[in-house]
């Protein structure tokens, strides 16, 4: 009887602490339970509307800034030094300006050769021609055979030929000494350099590029199937790479399209300036009109798996709500599809927001 006393106060025991952890373990369930079914913490968030506005209608376009003309200066006559140069790269220049001399060597004396020639010709000629003229007085008469007469006027014609030849000679002559003066055929601004003095030039030989005028241009690559709007004329709006925008007009556009690119040229005349150099990489925009567009903020899109998304304000709720867009306008975003005007949407900060969320409307 003593030995079953301790054994029914242990199982006693034994039962009470099983029902104490089974309430534990069931009053911890429920709190997580009860944890769970709580409302998430709302959000603070700024609301803002879509907005018609009007903006400009634009193509965009992106090509190399190149010489409006380039002309390629070379030496005219061969066999000669290049004695100096009076210009450098970057240099503008007037036309008519002296670039570079050659060494005339002897073209000067064959100049005074050709000269001395044609004064003897012409010496030559005098004489002869004055014979022919006493020559002409007795025709008719016994005095001269017809022979003779003949003769003498011949020789009148012969020697005004020969003055003829030399005075081509003397001409030729100073043609080629001119051509040891290598001036600039236009205005512009010197682009390269190749001459180096003392170097023996050759004829034809490449010595310096002077960029016409000093004008540049854009040359535009744009899709073949979007050239049909631009005019010549139109305002594009040019952004070199490593210089401020600038202000062009369409000077004209290629009359077809590459057949490997599909794109056109567009030539586009801009405006002078010390930031624009040839060989720049540009991007451009054609200004083709004005449009009307429904606007956000860019804050407002959320791009999400190739997408783009608002979060429209619905009371205390947000709900996702998929659109397009299109053009953009510094911290704006045109709307194609998917809202309509006047609808709230959330501001910023959509990138925490999933749709349904309980949010707070700031005012």
């Amino acid at each position: 009887m003593k030995t079953r006393i301790p054994t029914l106060v242990t199982a006693a025991l034994t039962l009470a602490l099983a029902a104490a952890f089974v309430a534990a373990l069931s009053g911890t369930a429920q709190a997580q339970q009860a944890a769970s079914a709580a409302p998430k913490p709302a959000l603070t968030v700024k609301r803002v509307v879509a907005q018609p506005s009007t903006w400009p209608l634009r193509l965009s376009g992106t090509g190399s800034i190149a010489a409006w003309q380039e002309v390629v200066i070379g030496a005219e006559i061969g066999g000669q030094r290049l004695a100096a140069l009076h210009v450098d790269v970057g240099d503008r220049v007037k036309k008519g300006q002296l670039l570079a001399r050659l060494s005339p060597g002897t073209l000067e004396a064959d100049l005074a050769a050709s000269r001395a020639a044609l004064q003897e010709a012409e010496a030559s000629a005098r004489e002869a021609h004055q014979t022919a003229e006493r020559v002409k007085t007795l025709q008719g008469s016994d005095a001269l055979s017809p022979q003779s007469i003949d003769q003498a006027l011949a020789a009148d014609a012969a020697a005004q030929a020969r003055v003829a030849a030399a005075r081509a000679r003397v001409q030729a002559d100073q043609l080629r000494l001119s051509y040891t003066q290598i001036a600039a055929p236009d205005d512009g601004v010197i682009s390269a350099r190749i001459a180096t003095p003392g170097a023996l030039v050759q004829p034809g030989q490449e010595l310096f590029r002077l960029q016409r005028g000093g004008r540049l241009e854009w040359r535009a690559e744009v899709p073949g199937a979007e050239l049909a709007p631009l005019k010549a004329g139109q305002l594009v709006r040019v952004q070199p790479s490593g210089a401020p925008p600038v202000e062009g007009r369409i000077r004209r556009i290629a009359p077809q399209v590459d057949a490997q690119t599909r794109n056109g040229l567009v030539y586009v005349d801009l405006p002078a300036g010390e930031a624009l150099r040839a060989g720049l990489f540009a991007r451009g925009d054609f200004v083709l009109g004005e449009s009307p567009a429904l606007t956000l903020p860019q804050s407002a899109v959320l791009l999400r798996d190739g997408f783009s998304y608002v979060f429209r304000i619905d009371g205390s709720k947000v709900r996702q709500q998929k659109v397009q867009v299109g053009r953009r306008e510094a911290d704006r975003v045109e709307l194609r599809s998917g809202l309509a005007a006047g609808a709230a949407v959330v501001e910023s900060g959509v990138g925490f927001l999933a749709d349904g969320d309980t949010v707070r409307v700031a005012p």
